[in-house]
């Protein structure tokens, strides 16, 4: 499922200030008092347990209070994923120190990128902490937070330029977990969107 084929749903709030979609609503079916009822709600980032760049575990509860910026890349990526962290390090440089703000870089290439060489990676883009994690799991574990919960899609393919093919979405969530906003990260507009829409996130928490 791509995030092309996604509808936005508003959310409806009193006040005339802007407030940014929800990507993901969920429908279910429940019998009340013996009549069929469709009850909505919006869908969240389950849970996790990954290892980080320093091998540390790293789970969903370490993103707690926190807005966050989630991709999917592989270190030796020879096409989409330079430019992307090009621009998620400028993402990390406006927001560095900030506590209400991570990122969250998951590496498609479980068998190649071991924490340390992902260490190696964050040392060299000037990376320090854990305000940016790099996050390594086995390849069910990534594949399926990719595709079912970020919808993004992933796959390994030999004929492709470093082995795999995947989509350069950088992925916007909020504090309870919920998808706000997907931007392609090579786009210059795009991440000048998704800068703005941070902005607007946060202020969303004080109001």
């Amino acid at each position: 499922m791509y995030l092309a084929l996604l509808t936005l749903f508003l959310f409806s709030c009193k006040d005339k200030q802007k407030r940014l979609p929800f990507l993901q609503l969920e429908t279910t079916e429940k019998v009340v008092d013996g009549k069929t009822v469709i009850d909505s709600s919006f869908r969240t980032i389950p849970a996790f347990k990954l290892l980080n760049q320093d091998s540390t575990e790293v789970t969903e509860k370490d993103f707690d209070g926190t807005i966050y910026v989630a991709d999917f890349f592989f270190t030796s990526c020879p096409t989409i994923c330079p430019v992307m962290h090009r621009n998620l390090l400028k993402v990390y440089q406006k927001y560095k120190g900030n506590p209400e703000v991570k990122l969250a870089s998951h590496t498609i290439d479980v068998k190649y990128d071991v924490p340390s060489r992902m260490k190696t990676y964050a040392t060299k883009l000037g990376i320090e902490g854990t305000q940016w994690e790099y996050l390594w799991g086995s390849r069910d574990e990534i594949y399926a937070l990719a595709e079912r919960n970020y919808l993004v899609s992933a796959q390994e393919d030999k004929a492709a330029p470093g082995g795999f093919i995947h989509q350069g979405y950088l992925v916007l969530v909020d504090k309870e977990k919920r998808i706000r906003g997907a931007y392609d990260g090579t786009q210059d507009k795009d991440l000048e969107q998704l800068l703005a829409d941070m902005d607007v996130l946060l202020k969303e928490y004080k109001r």
